[in-house]
C-alpha cells in the first residue's frame, strides 16, 4: 500500500507517521539523497512523498527542514551564478503558478496529511525573489488548507530582499513567514565578488536588518574555507564582523567542498580584478583555524545568536549560544588545536563520514 493510501485509511499517532515519512524519503529507490557542495540535503520532502507530491529534481532543503512539508513555488535559483555553487546548474529559473501550488495542497487535504503538518520550507532557491503579492497568495493558500501550521520557512539571496520594504516584509510575517536562511557565504568583499555572488558587505547586511525590522527570523550560512589559502584571514574576519553587526538569530558554519572539482572557483579567483590570485583549498587544520580566527572576532553579547558547526560538511561539531558560549566554543576548537596534528585522525569528522 502507498503512503498516501495509508494516509486515506487510516489515523495513526504523529510519531509513527514521522517514522514512515522519514523511511520513505531515504528510501534509495525513491529519488537523491546526498550532500551537494556539503551546504544543503538533496532528497525528497519526507512529508510530501508520504502525501504523493511529484518534485522537479534535485530538490534541496536545510537539514533542519527534514520533517517539513516542501513546496516548490520556484524551480531553480535565480541568480545561479555562484561558482561555488553547483545545485541549480541543470535548472531553468521560473516560479510556478499559484493555482499548482493550490492543486498541491488540496492534494495533501485529500490525502489526509494536513493535520500532520507542522512546518512548510518553500522550495528551490530563492523564493523570496517572488514578489509580495505572489508570496501572499502562497502564504494565504497554506494557512487555508494547512491549519496546524505553525513555522512557514525558506531560502533567500540578500538580492531578493532589495525591492521588497519593511512593511511588505512585515506583511509576509504576518501571514506566516517567520524564517529565513540567508546564504550570505562571506562578509568580505573580494571573496564575494571572486566567487561572482553579486552581493557585497553592505547589501548582505541591509537584507539582514530590514528582515529584521519586519519580524522575520535570520539564518544565517557562512562558508568556510571560501576564500582559500590566500583569502582565509580577510574572510574570516569580515564575516565575523558581518555576522557581528547583524546579530542574526541563527548562525551557522558549513565547510566549502568540491564534489564536481574547482575549476569554476579557481577561474573566479584568477580572472577577479579584486584578487588576481589562485584558490588553494584549506587543510582540515587550516579549516579550523579559519573558524577560531572567525570566532574570536565575532562580538555578540546579548546571547540573542544560536550558533552550530554541527552540519555534516564539518570537521568539529560546536554548539551553544553567542556571546554566552563564546569562551567555551573557543576553549573547545584551541584543545583540538592545540593537540598534535596526529591527533587529527580522533578529534575531527573523518572525509568519509563528511556527508549524508
Amino acid at each position: 500500500m502507498s503512503n498516501s493510501a495509508l494516509l486515506r485509511k487510516s489515523r495513526l499517532p504523529l510519531a509513527t507517521l514521522l517514522f514512515l515519512f522519514v523511511s520513505s524519503a531515504f528510501n534509495p529507490h525513491r529519488g537523491q539523497s546526498f550532500v551537494q557542495n556539503h551546504r544543503t540535503v538533496s532528497v525528497h520532502s519526507s512529508l510530501g512523498d508520504a502525501c504523493g507530491i511529484s518534485y522537479e529534481e534535485p530538490v534541496f532543503r536545510p537539514p533542519a527542514e527534514w520533517r517539513s512539508l516542501i513546496l516548490q513555488v520556484t524551480i531553480g535559483c535565480s541568480w545561479n551564478k555562484c561558482t561555488f555553487c553547483e545545485m541549480y546548474q541543470d535548472k531553468i529559473f521560473r516560479a510556478r503558478p499559484i493555482q499548482e501550488i493550490k492543486k498541491e495542497l488540496e492534494h495533501v487535504v485529500d490525502v489526509g496529511g494536513a493535520e500532520y503538518v507542522r512546518d512548510v520550507f518553500l522550495a528551490d532557491g530563492d523564493a523570496m525573489t517572488l514578489p509580495t503579492g505572489h508570496i501572499e497568495a502562497v502564504l494565504t493558500a497554506i494557512g487555508d488548507h494547512l491549519p496546524n501550521v505553525r513555522r512557514v520557512s525558506c531560502y533567500c539571496l540578500p538580492r531578493n530582499i532589495r525591492g521588497k520594504s519593511v512593511q511588505s516584509l512585515s506583511a509576509l510575517h504576518n501571514k506566516g513567514l517567520s524564517l529565513v536562511y540567508v546564504g550570505c557565504e562571506s562578509g568580505d568583499n573580494v571573496v564575494l565578488s571572486a566567487v561572482r555572488k553579486g552581493e557585497t558587505y553592505q547589501t548582505s547586511l541591509d537584507a539582514l536588518k530590514k528582515l529584521n525590522d519586519a519580524g522575520i527570523k535570520r539564518s544565517v550560512m557562512i562558508l568556510l574555507g571560501l576564500g582559500g589559502k590566500e583569502h582565509s584571514e580577510r574572510h574570516a574576519i569580515n564575516s565575523a564582523k558581518l555576522c557581528s553587526h547583524a546579530e542574526p538569530e541563527y548562525l551557522s558554519v558549513l565547510t566549502t567542498s568540491f564534489p564536481w572539482g574547482k575549476d569554476r572557483v579557481g577561474e573566479g579567483y584568477k580572472n577577479n580584478e579584486g584578487s588576481k590570485s589562485i584558490f588553494e583549498e584549506l587543510t582540515p587544520r587550516e579549516s579550523l583555524m579559519e573558524l577560531e580566527r572567525f570566532m574570536s572576532t565575532i562580538d555578540i553579547p546579548n546571547n540573542r545568536t544560536i550558533f552550530r558547526s554541527d552540519h555534516a560538511s564539518n570537521y568539529l561539531v560546536l554548539k551553544g549560544r553567542l556571546g554566552r558560549d563564546k569562551g567555551k566554543l573557543l576553549g573547545q576548537l584551541r584543545t583540538v588545536l592545540d593537540a598534535p596534528p596526529e591527533s587529527d585522525a580522533q578529534n575531527l569528522r573523518p572525509e568519509w563520514a563528511r556527508g549524508l
